[in-house]
């Protein structure tokens, strides 16, 4: 079967051949129909794979500091093959997608072959022929929905869960920082909830795009007097929550 993939060391999109996977337990094997492609997520991922070694390491001080850490522990040599052969392997990408169920472990109730799921997860729901995915990281799409939206199944999901953590009401000043693809929906359903949405973002095509979908207010990072806008449009509350959808 034929999946998309990452080479971590250059950066290098390609179309490989690889097995089918193994339908394991507590899951089910999905042909895909659609798979979502997620600009900031895997985006972001891809610019840290065409970056130098330093520039890896500058951009991710976190991992950095496991290899420093592993030098100290096992030696330098060591830490420096582990971490060329973590560069050197080839990174599935995608974490949305939907298709139809083709097989199902014994040990799994909840979906039948011929069933059609969105499914979710970062080395799950990957952009390929066939997938594996844990049964509690797969929904079954309900009638009348068409399967290539419910590839954005995932997506909508984590703009939902943010919301639900800032724990919003009606009528409440909500800013969104960052308007990609999650920032968006954010907006959408922030409105479609009964608040009131301040966008902002360093783009201004996005500020602008923000607010032809219904943000109240949609503001350029780089404005100078932007806490001045807020509070003005806020008539002087400010905001009762922030939702922080930007990738840096």
């Amino acid at each position: 079967m034929k999946q998309v993939a990452l080479n971590l060391k250059n950066g290098e999109i390609s179309v490989e051949e690889v097995p089918c996977p193994a339908l394991r337990q507590g899951g089910v094997l999905v042909r895909n129909y659609h798979s979502v492609l997620s600009p900031g997520t895997e985006g972001s991922l891809i610019n840290l794979a065409e970056k130098s070694l330093l520039g890896k390491a500058r951009s991710r001080p976190d991992l950095a500091q496991k290899v420093i850490n592993k030098a100290k522990q096992d030696g330098p040599l060591s830490a420096f093959q582990q971490a060329m052969g973590r560069l050197e392997k080839m990174e599935p990408l995608g974490y949305s997608c939907s298709g139809v169920v083709m097989a199902v472990s014994d040990d799994v109730t909840e979906f039948k072959i011929g069933d059609k799921v969105a499914c979710a997860g970062a080395g799950y729901a990957n952009h390929a022929d066939i997938v594996f995915v844990p049964k509690n990281l797969c929904v079954k799409v309900p009638e009348g929905v068409n399967i290539k939206d419910a590839s954005f199944t995932t997506i909508g999901a984590i703009a939902l869960q943010g919301i639900r953590n800032a724990d919003v009401k009606i009528g409440e000043n909500i800013a969104v920082i960052g308007l990609g693809l999650i920032g968006l929906i954010t907006v959408q359903i922030l409105k479609a909830s009964g608040c009131r949405v301040i966008a902002i973002d360093i783009d201004k095509e996005k500020v602008s795009l923000a607010e032809k979908i219904g943000a109240d207010i949609s503001l350029l990072r780089s404005k100078s007097n932007i806490a001045e806008d807020i509070m003005q449009f806020s008539r002087g509350i400010g905001v009762d929550a922030t939702v922080i959808t930007a990738a840096t």
